[in-house]
C-alpha cells in the first residue's frame, strides 16, 4: 500500500512533509507526496478576515475526506482546537525549537534595535508581547512565506519575528540574530510541533503513523491547546503558551506558562501551573480558568464558555511562520 501524503505547496510545508515521508519510508512504507492548494495560499488578505488558520487546514482535510490523500501534515498551530469529525491526529512527532526568533538588519538583537525601529509581524501575540517590553518599537502588519518576510529586512522593515522551528526545518538558522527567550516572548500554542492527520476509520494508516508519535510532545501541546480551547481565544487575541514535560520524583510532570495580553501591550497576565503529564488536558483547562478568574476577558478577546466547532486558535495570523 502506498501512503499518499497531502501538503501545502510552500517550501516550509513541503519540507515538513518530507520529514514525515522520510520517517515512513525508513519504516518500510511506500510514500507519495500530493500537493494541495489552500485558500490561504492564494490570497493576500489578512487571515483573520478569512476565518483564521482553518483556511490552511481545510483544503487538506477535504482531500483526506474525499480519498485523494491518506495523510495530511499540518503545522499544529494552524489547526483549530475543536476535534474534526471523521479525522484523527494519529501522530505528533518530536517538537522542534518552539521559540520565536528575531531576524534584524545589521545583526542587531532585540535590545539593540533603536527606538522607532519597525518590526514586521502579522501576529497579534508577537506584537503585544514586544510592545509590552517598552522598547519604543513600531510595527508593520506583514504576510508572506518565510523567504518573502526575510527579504523585507533592511528594505521595508528593520526586523521580522519568525518561528525558530520553521527556520530550523528550512536550514536557515544562520539568519537569526536572536532567539527570543520565552520569558520575553511566549510562543503560540503548538508552535514547533507537527500534526499528522488521517481518517479515523483508516486503521492501517493509523498503525503506520503510530511510531512517529512522541508522547512528551503530545502531552505538552495537549495542555497548550486545552488552554486555548477553554479561553475561546479569537483569531486576534494575543495568547501565548508553552508547556514542557520534565522528570520529577513522582514521575513526569508538565510545567506550563502562558500569557494573555492586550493588543497594544499595555496590559498582560502571565500565569503558570504544574501537574502530572498524564493530566495534560486538565492542566491546560485549569490554567485557563485561572486566567478567566483573574480578568483575562477584560484585556483580550477571550470568552468564558466552552468553544464551538468553529473556533480557531489564536495563532491564526502566524501561519507562514
Amino acid at each position: 500500500m502506498t501512503l499518499r501524503i497531502g501538503t501545502r505547496r510552500s517550501a516550509l510545508a513541503t519540507t515538513q512533509t518530507g520529514h514525515v515521508a522520510d520517517a515512513l519510508r525508513a519504516a518500510g512504507h511506500d510514500v507519495e507526496i500530493v500537493e494541495i492548494t489552500t485558500e490561504g495560499d492564494v490570497t493576500s488578505a489578512p487571515l483573520s478576515l478569512l476565518g483564521g488558520t482553518g483556511v490552511f487546514a481545510s483544503a487538506l482535510r477535504h482531500a483526506l475526506r474525499d480519498g485523494r490523500v491518506d495523510v495530511a501534515v499540518h503545522s499544529l498551530k494552524d489547526l483549530p482546537t475543536a476535534p474534526e469529525q471523521g479525522l484523527t491526529i494519529a501522530a505528533i512527532p518530536p517538537r522542534v525549537d518552539p521559540r520565536d526568533s528575531l531576524v534584524a538588519r545589521d545583526g542587531l538583537t532585540l535590545g539593540e534595535l533603536p527606538e522607532g525601529s519597525v518590526v514586521g509581524t502579522g501576529s497579534p501575540r508577537r506584537r503585544a508581547q514586544l510592545a509590552a517590553l517598552g522598547l519604543g518599537l513600531d510595527f508593520r502588519d506583514i504576510r508572506g512565506n518565510v523567504g518573502r518576510r526575510l527579504d523585507m529586512v533592511g528594505r521595508e522593515v528593520d526586523a521580522v519575528v519568525l518561528a525558530a522551528a520553521g527556520l530550523t526545518r528550512l536550514g536557515m538558522t544562520d539568519v537569526v540574530t536572536e532567539h527570543l527567550d520565552p520569558i520575553q516572548m511566549l510562543p503560540a500554542p503548538g508552535q514547533g510541533a507537527l500534526a499528522v492527520e488521517c481518517r479515523e476509520d483508516d486503521e492501517a494508516t493509523i498503525a503506520a503513523l503510530a511510531p512517529l508519535d512522541d508522547p512528551d510532545t503530545r502531552a505538552a501541546v495537549t495542555a497548550e491547546r486545552a488552554l486555548l480551547a477553554r479561553l475561546e481565544a479569537g483569531c486576534a487575541a494575543p495568547v501565548g503558551a508553552l508547556a514542557e514535560v520534565v522528570d520529577d520524583v513522582d514521575g513526569a510532570v508538565i510545567s506550563m506558562r502562558a500569557v494573555v495580553a492586550s493588543f497594544d501591550g499595555e496590559h498582560d497576565l502571565r500565569r503558570s501551573l504544574t501537574g502530572p503529564a498524564h493530566e495534560a488536558d486538565r492542566i491546560g483547562r485549569e490554567l485557563a480558568e485561572i486566567f478567566l478568574a483573574d480578568g483575562a476577558g477584560d484585556i483580550a478577546d477571550v470568552g468564558p464558555t466552552t468553544p464551538s466547532s468553529t473556533d480557531h486558535p489564536t495563532s491564526s495570523t502566524e501561519s507562514a511562520q
